[in-house]
């Protein structure tokens, strides 16, 4: 009996379709049923071959052998994963088998992974698509119900195929002719290389801001402050002394004022955007400082695990019109959460219905909107992160079926001598969609009952100074908006360049951010102090090395906007690729040229115990650590580790430093304690004593970017490093 062989992206999600395709029998990486045999990627299986597996000579980096373009591009099966690799492959071999249903993710580098695994094992079977954007039982039976031909998606595959082609040819070239350059690790690539310019352009911008002082006035009276405003600019501060000067001298013997005005205006606000992976990053961030691939990883779990949000890849903050008869549903499945008095008012009504712009097909790429799926939340399975996380998305839905809140804001305007002055006040009429989130802050500001014509006692009136301020030095989520649009985030520079950012639509793409930021993390060319963000002295000079064009916002959003046109059907590969090998030509070319130098400022006393030359001390994202300056040596070492334990002093977390029994807990402030009197302390305090091993373990833990742990061990260990005396 003839069968169809489903490739997944992950195990978990695999043996959630084969559960529902009731697929039982083991096999070598798979599970099979009467209909059906499903199987999966771990991730990619294949991926572009190194310029090592083209030729033997590219073991050597040498300068003469750049630029290195393959043609035809070469696929290898990742070393790691070759046995699941073989696996499929034997079942696209198998006789029976007679076409491919992909379930892998629904977007561009899903795609890819199954597309790669396909090309390399040289199936030429009939192919279907998966396309859903939840892993619930449900979608993914009315998924199957309505599979889709594979070949749809052909154009998406090849702008998948460009995208990670472009990234080679450019990423390789460049860092090669940089690191052979200058006998350093310099690395470069398409979207990293900008990325970095943009947060050393803010770092200029901050360092090169002059402030300036501007006055305003304000008049004091009995029961209220009024604040002056220029007539004919309607400007409430001036950055000319002299003029507020004269004003303030001439209302010197002024002590009353009149009412000439009073406005009440009804006011609206509607609920905010329901979340693509962008957004909700930001709010994460701007919230409880999570990294953005903290939050993706969080929100992977919510989607794979337990099947409670839709697809996390997503760019859109929309919905298409078919989700609407399955709002009641979504909205029946939060009502065991945090939010479940505002889910509850909305079920008591018959119909549910969105506000006005949320539901748009046409602002709907490959999937819509984050939001949750009609799976109910299971609230003791999540973690602490989880439950935030699912909250925040739920909180977002829901308030989309609200009204809007309204107020009525109240401006009232006061002549003084020749001067005008205003106050305003806000008086709430419906907390409409705010009420979604309990607010307890109320907005209500009021002012006394005033009426036109009214003369009220002027007290006195006072001068009013201030300093413009710099723009804030970027953090992750400011970075991750730059990175969405980064036109806003620009000064001083062209209108023709501005015009050309509006028009492309970012760098990067929602799927690819959150690994750009660590990538720059992980080759030391930015650092984190606080939660802000600034480059290394290593990043610095990258750029100051790193061809003009390789570091243009611009280009790099224009060359996203092109892979989507192909994506779309709209333009081809082959046009594109020849302006990239072009591109890397002339920046291959531009270094071989340059002049400049490579000075490392970073250079420790201690040497390297493979090679002898003097280590580097780098601060990585958790720590510091001693990396060998020669990157054919590659030696590293942690030399301390960000810890979730906290100081008894201040309270801010504690760095361990050290090996072995020598290890020691530093605080900024000057708080020192050995590791050894840190588990003697928390014992004396009645907790369990910790353990060498264990902490070992939770601090290999605390390296992992991957979802967090969430088991017994891990939160008593946590709620034991976190316990201060008091």
């Amino acid at each position: 009996m003839a069968k169809s062989l489903v490739i997944a992206e992950k195990p978990s999600v695999g043996r959630d379709i084969a559960r529902v395709l009731k697929c039982t029998k083991k096999g070598n990486g798979s599970l099979e049923g009467d209909k059906y045999v499903v199987t999966w990627a771990l991730g990619h299986l294949v991926t572009h071959a190194d310029p090592e597996q083209y030729d033997n000579k590219y073991k050597e980096w040498k300068m003469d052998d750049l630029p290195i373009v393959p043609e035809p591009f070469k696929l290898v099966p990742i070393r790691q994963t070759t046995k699941q690799f073989n696996a499929v492959k034997s079942l696209l071999n198998r006789g029976d088998i007679n076409e491919v249903i992909i379930a892998t993710d629904a977007g561009r580098e899903g795609e890819l992974v199954a597309r790669w695994i396909l090309v390399k094992a040289k199936s030429k079977k009939p192919i279907k698509r998966l396309w859903i954007s939840s892993v619930t039982d449900k979608a993914i039976k009315e998924g199957f119900a309505k599979l889709q031909d594979g070949h749809k998606y052909d154009a998406l595959y090849e702008a998948a195929v460009a995208r990670a082609e472009a990234d080679w040819v450019v990423g390789i070239n460049a860092t090669r002719a940089l690191t052979v350059k200058h006998n350093a690790q310099l690395s470069c690539g398409r979207v990293q290389t900008p990325t970095l310019a943009m947060i050393y352009e803010r770092e200029q911008q901050i360092k090169n801001f002059k402030p300036k002082t501007f006055y305003g006035l304000q008049a004091l009276t009995n029961k209220t402050t009024f604040t002056w405003h220029e007539q004919g600019s309607n400007q409430a501060q001036s950055f000319d002394k002299e003029k507020v000067d004269r004003i303030l001298k001439s209302l010197d013997s002024v002590h009353s004022g009149e009412i000439v005005d009073v406005k009440t205006t009804p006011k609206k606000k509607y609920a905010p955007t329901l979340f693509d992976l962008t957004e909700l990053q930001k709010e994460a961030h701007k919230r409880w400082s999570w990294s953005a691939k903290e939050t993706l990883s969080t929100l992977q779990h919510l989607y794979e695990h337990h099947k409670i949000v839709t697809y996390p890849r997503t760019d859109s903050k929309h919905l298409t019109a078919d989700i609407q008869g399955t709002f009641k549903e979504r909205i029946k499945a939060t009502t065991s959460g945090d939010s479940r008095q505002a889910a509850n008012a909305l079920l008591r009504h018959t119909t549910v219905q969105a506000q006005k712009g949320v539901i748009n097909d046409a602002k709907v790429s490959d999937h819509h909107a984050i939001i949750p799926t009609e799976e109910p939340v299971i609230l003791p399975n999540l973690s602490d992160k989880e439950r935030k996380l699912y909250d925040l998305i739920v909180k977002r839905f829901l308030a989309v079926f609200y009204g809007p809140y309204v107020y009525d804001q109240t401006v009232v305007t006061l002549k003084v001598g020749n001067e005008l002055f205003t106050a305003k006040g806000n008086t709430v009429r419906d907390q409409g969609w705010r009420a979604v989130y309990n607010h307890d802050e109320d907005d209500t500001v009021s002012l006394p009952d005033y009426q036109k014509g009214a003369k009220l006692e002027v007290r006195a009136v006072a001068q009013t100074s201030g300093q413009t301020k710099p723009p804030a030095p970027f953090n992750e989520g400011t970075l991750l908006a730059a990175m969405e649009n980064p036109a806003q985030f620009m000064q001083g520079e062209s209108k023709e360049l501005i015009q050309t950012l509006n028009e492309t639509g970012g760098i990067g793409t929602v799927a690819t951010r959150a690994d750009i930021i660590e990538k720059l993390f992980k080759s030391f060319v930015i650092e984190k102090k606080g939660n802000d963000l600034y480059t290394t002295s290593k990043g610095r000079q990258l750029l100051d090395l790193a061809p003009e064009d390789l570091k243009s916002p611009a280009l790099t959003a224009e060359w996203e906007k092109e892979l989507t046109k192909i994506a779309q059907g709209k333009a081809k590969k082959k046009q594109f690729m020849d302006r990239m090998i072009s591109f890397t030509q002339k920046s291959v070319k531009e270094i071989k040229m340059s002049d400049r130098k490579f000075k490392h400022d970073n250079v420790t006393g201690k040497r390297c115990p493979e090679c002898g030359k003097l280590l580097l001390e780098v601060n990585g994202k958790r720590g510091k650590m001693l990396i060998c300056q020669d990157r054919e040596c590659g030696y590293k070492k942690k030399v301390s580790q960000l810890t979730n334990a906290r100081c008894p002093t201040c309270h801010k977390k504690l760095e361990l430093r050290g090996e072995g029994d020598g290890r020691i807990f530093t605080c900024k402030c000057g708080y020192r304690e050995k590791l050894s009197a840190f588990e003697k302390r928390k014992k004396d305090a009645g907790k369990t004593k910790v353990s060498k091993r264990d902490v070992n373990k939770y601090m290999k833990q605390q390296n992992k970017e991957e979802e967090p742990l969430n088991n017994p061990f891990s939160d008593a260990l946590k709620g034991l490093f976190n316990n201060d005396d008091k």
